[in-house]
């Protein structure tokens, strides 16, 4: 079985479309979204059309909670403006997916972990704000009780990948639409890939025989920096030309 696994959008329709033009190319017609999918200061509403027009195994991610469950007064900058973006059909979408799903036999599907859409899996975050691979034992301890052979995690926008003790390997395809960002959850950090690329992964073969190749995929990043420096977010824009979320 050959699928795309795509994660954290961001109302970035300008990726979006590069990366289904990449897929397209590479005869890759099944994808699953792992949530992100509208919030941001970029296209919003045109990401959601795009994606209601596919086929796609989709959960939702913290954004899209928040978008859904929170007072437009007491959202966040890159919620609010796409809340005022979006339509009530958008809306009605995100609020019907769920937290999590399965594809296919063995493989399971979550935002940030199976517990939680706003922990980071794969990386930890120091009191003193540095980022590091998450350890080991910390990884294995949050897939505590899910059999899947392949688990697939959004959230932290970095592409990776890790096998547990018993053979279960955990993905992140990385970021579709944000390249870079900050957050001040525990503690002020910044998640830089330092390339404007879209990034999202192909998964081919079952079990243990699984082939993962992650793509890297080129567009028009300046022109979604234009958009979000149209939208008054100076931050956003420096990431989306270059990766890389410094000043």
């Amino acid at each position: 079985m050959t699928f795309a696994v795509l994660a954290d959008i961001h109302g970035n329709s300008f990726a979006l479309k590069a990366v289904l033009e990449d897929m397209a190319r590479c005869g890759v017609t099944r994808a699953v979204n792992l949530g992100d999918h509208v919030s941001g200061p970029i296209d919003p509403a045109g990401t959601a059309d795009l994606l209601l027009a596919q086929d796609f195994v989709t959960i939702r991610g913290n954004h899209d909670r928040w978008l859904t469950e929170q007072a437009p007064a007491d959202m966040g900058a890159s919620d609010k403006v796409a809340f005022d973006l979006l339509q009530p059909a958008h809306l009605d979408w995100l609020r019907a997916l769920p937290a999590t799903a399965t594809y296919g036999e063995d493989v399971f599907l979550c935002h940030g972990t199976p517990s939680s859409d706003v922990t980071y899996w794969l990386e930890r975050v120091e009191p003193n704000g540095v980022v590091r691979p998450a350890s080991r034992a910390e990884v294995e301890r949050e897939a505590m009780g899910i059999e899947a052979r392949l688990i697939l995690c959004g959230h932290t926008h970095l592409p990776r990948v890790a096998q547990l003790e018993r053979g279960t390997t955990i993905l992140n395809p990385g970021s579709v639409g944000l390249p870079a960002y900050d957050d001040d959850v525990p503690v002020y950090h910044r998640m830089q890939t330092g390339t404007p690329n879209a990034s999202y992964a192909i998964v081919e073969g079952a079990g243990r025989d699984r082939t993962i190749t992650f793509r890297s995929i080129p567009y028009d990043a300046e022109a979604a920096s234009r958009m979000a420096a149209g939208h008054g977010r100076d931050d956003w824009a420096r990431a989306l030309a270059t990766g890389w979320h410094e000043p």
